[in-house]
């Protein structure tokens, strides 16, 4: 039923009832004024000094039937009422009737939109900086890391709709988009369309999310500057267990050179079975250790093809921690975290098996409302054979010596919406004879409905 129609029926009901109550009390009236009727004994006035009798109340209103007209006026107002609501319903099928049934108004179904900008002035002591990051700045000068668009919203009781496609300076990408169901019983929840997996605690996160400027090189160098992601499906499950504990597992496409490094990567041999998809199992657990301190752990797994053969496979292992303070227990803005996670990769090529290991541990500190600094260290072996001696990689054959990497950070925040960070580190590749000198001067910005990011 529309705005509209629910006040003119109002205002029918209102002018009918106000009708039935005017004529009531006329009649009321006129009951209480009517003369005695004739032949009536008129009462004999009081004695001298006699007390005068209480005057008589007047007779109650008696209620007043609704007359014939009036019960007609009635039944057309009700039925106008329920043509008006008839005409303005969508029909059965319609999303905006399914989406009103769950609940809420149609026009609160409008996706969430937002906009985050990264901008960097970058410098580098070195033309070839070894930046992993596919949204890292590349060069020394003014660097967009990206713009990106975060689109999000319910679509009915069962599924949700999320997006983030992000815009470059010489090109668009969808980076994710993807359908999440909201109603699957026994605490299951499905995702299916591309999407960043949950591998670790970073590599599903935007750079917006990120402390630091960069990504880490191990997450480069294991699945690509973008992150391991791809299209497919995942189903996670939320155990019963009396701690946090959710268990996941996908299969995505194991092609694309920034998103599948280590599996088919840019040298994609097409899909001629299951064993040429990439597959993935990771398990999460979450502790509040008291009111302000909690801790977050998981243990991932990723299993593909790699591009040195069709019946040649990869193996990535990984750990993550993430331990985080944040004083709930009195009024503070501080917080601290620390972040650590570690890739151990495994992958069969012609007539031996490579391994090799890459981490990072980050330490973050927000000591006031507007100010953090932060600090990270990275490393990463060679790789070796399956004897441990050193042995030539097909996807960095420069990468020969183990290579380690420091960076600090200080952040101003002048809102929520917006940061400025200054960064600065040191790469120490074992195979060139130089480090590798950044500084980074960042600037972000957020605008529109961004929901809050996870733990």
């Amino acid at each position: 039923m529309t705005d509209q129609a629910l006040r003119e029926g109002a205002a029918r009901l209102a002018a009918l009832w106000l009708g039935c109550a005017a004529a009531a009390a006329s009649h009321a009236a006129a009951q209480s004024t009517q003369p005695a009727a004739a032949g009536a004994e008129a009462p004999a006035p009081a004695a001298a000094g006699a007390e005068a009798p209480a005057p008589a109340a007047p007779p109650a209103p008696q209620p007043t039937q609704p007359t014939p007209e009036d019960e007609q006026a009635l039944a057309q107002a009700l039925a106008a009422d329920q043509a008006a609501a008839a005409e303005s319903s969508p029909g059965p099928g319609s999303g905006t009737s399914a989406r009103a049934q769950a609940g809420g108004n149609p026009a609160s179904f409008n996706p969430d939109l937002s906009f985050i900008a990264d901008f960097a002035l970058a410098y580098f002591s070195e033309d070839e900086n070894l930046q992993t990051g596919g949204h890292d700045p590349q060069h020394t000068g003014f660097n967009l890391q990206q713009l990106e668009l975060s689109v999000g919203s319910a679509v009915d009781p069962y599924f949700r709709f999320d997006a983030n496609i992000v815009f470059a300076q010489f090109g668009v990408e969808i980076e994710e988009a993807y359908a999440t169901t909201l109603d699957l019983p026994a605490q299951l929840q499905l995702r299916a369309g591309q999407f960043l997996t949950r591998f670790g605690r970073l590599n599903p996160t935007h750079p917006h999310a990120w402390d630091f400027v960069d990504q880490p090189f191990a997450l480069g160098r294991v699945f690509g500057g973008e992150g391991n992601r791809g299209l497919g499906v995942e189903l996670s499950w939320l155990t019963p267990l009396p701690w946090y504990v959710e268990l996941v597992a996908s299969a995505t496409d194991a092609a694309g050179e920034a998103t599948a490094r280590s599996f088919f990567g840019a040298e994609d041999l097409g899909i001629e079975g299951l064993d040429d998809l990439e597959y993935l199992g990771a398990i999460k657990q979450f502790f509040p250790l008291s009111d302000d301190w909690s801790l977050a752990t998981g243990l991932s797994s990723a299993f593909g093809p790699n591009a040195t053969g069709r019946d040649n496979h990869s193996e990535v292992y990984g750990a993550d921690v993430y331990l985080k303070w944040r004083p709930i227990t009195y009024q503070s803005y501080q917080q601290v975290a620390l972040h650590g996670e570690w890739f151990y990769r495994r992958r069969q090529v012609p007539e031996q098996v490579l391994q090799d290991g890459s981490g990072f541990a980050a330490l973050a500190w927000r000591f006031a409302i507007r100010w953090a600094v932060a600090g990270r260290y990275e490393y990463g072996s060679s790789a070796v054979d399956t004897g441990f001696d050193s042995a030539p990689d097909y996807l960095d054959p420069e990468w020969t010596e183990r290579r380690q990497r420091v960076a600090a950070n200080t952040t101003f925040f002048p809102t929520e919406f917006s940061r400025l960070r200054l960064q600065g580190s040191v790469d120490l590749p074992g195979w060139k004879d130089d480090p590798i000198w950044a500084a980074f001067l960042a600037f972000e910005l957020v605008t529109g409905a961004h929901g809050a990011h996870a733990f």
